[in-house]
């Protein structure tokens, strides 16, 4: 089906925001030069893509398809332009991206080495959960995400590189909750107040999925989405929190609760597309991070 490119660039524009008039804006042409090109598309599609009303647009579910496919497309020819187009005096682009804690607890180190390595390759960190990272990763916003593992959202069209082990712990205010000096079973965590991730993390999921495997159901009494906030939550004897132990500098009057059950380690990954070749400085902070 030979289909002018000029119609897909419009379809995503207006599927991204869902606005004729933004696209137009974005694309520089008329907003009944969006329309015209639309109803271009859907004839030749045989396809109804969007649903137009004088208050909103959506996309059907055809519409929805057709974005999924399309936006991967559109971001690796733009990413392609982007690098013939640059100048030189500034270098190329690296898209990372990672969770908040990733990057702040692991990934500082390994910039800093990146940007004296590179100085004039400007780094652009996108944040997200886990899960949303693969998300970018798939639709070719970043050229590679670091993320936690297991995550549900990682594929085979990913080449995926272990560079950390690390263990989540329960850690509390030892004058709060002063469990901290003999084992405690899951069972009697459940006595008191879990503050942990929100459930679309891959760490809530990871530790619900822990509790379900021991026939616990694990109800927490707080939910954020940040878990330097359950840090904090902890100092202040709020909770127990549930983290990564790799976030934890300072205890200070924190501490580590040890569980009977043993709860399994995870890594740290880097992933990047397989079919996309990375560029030569994105394939070095590749390297620096599992050296």
């Amino acid at each position: 089906m030979d289909i002018n490119y000029e119609l897909y660039k419009v379809f995503y524009n207006v599927a991204k925001s869902l606005s004729f008039s933004e696209a137009a804006e974005a694309l520089f042409i008329s907003q009944s030069a969006v329309s015209q090109s639309i109803k271009t598309l859907e004839k030749r599609l045989n396809q109804r893509l969007f649903i137009r009303s004088t208050k909103r647009v959506a996309l059907t579910k055809e519409g929805e398809l057709l974005l999924k496919h399309i936006e991967p497309a559109i971001n690796l020819i733009t990413r392609g332009e982007n690098q013939l187009c640059v100048d030189p005096k500034s270098g190329l682009q690296l898209r990372i991206g990672s969770t908040d804690t990733i990057c702040r607890y692991f990934l500082v180190p390994y910039l800093n080495i990146f940007h004296r390595k590179y100085p004039h390759i400007h780094i652009k960190v996108s944040n997200g959960t886990s899960i949303q990272c693969a998300k970018m990763l798939e639709r070719n916003e970043v050229d590679l995400i670091v993320t936690n593992s297991p995550n549900s959202s990682l594929n085979d069209l990913m080449d995926i590189i272990p560079v950390k082990e690390f263990r989540d712990v329960f850690i509390a205010k030892k004058d709060v909750f002063p469990l901290h000096e003999h084992p405690v079973a899951f069972r009697e965590l459940l006595k008191y107040p879990i503050i942990m991730l929100e459930k679309q993390a891959t760490t809530s999921k990871f530790l619900h999925n822990i509790f379900l495997e021991n026939s616990l159901d694990l109800v927490p009494a707080i939910e954020i989405a940040s878990n330097d906030l359950l840090i904090d939550l902890a100092r202040i004897g709020l909770g127990i929190a549930f983290v990564p132990d790799f976030c934890i500098k300072h205890f200070g009057e924190l501490a580590i609760i040890e569980t009977e059950q043993k709860i399994p380690s995870r890594k740290l990954v880097a992933a990047y597309n397989l079919d996309i070749p990375l560029s030569d400085p994105a394939r070095y902070f590749l390297d620096s991070l599992s050296s």
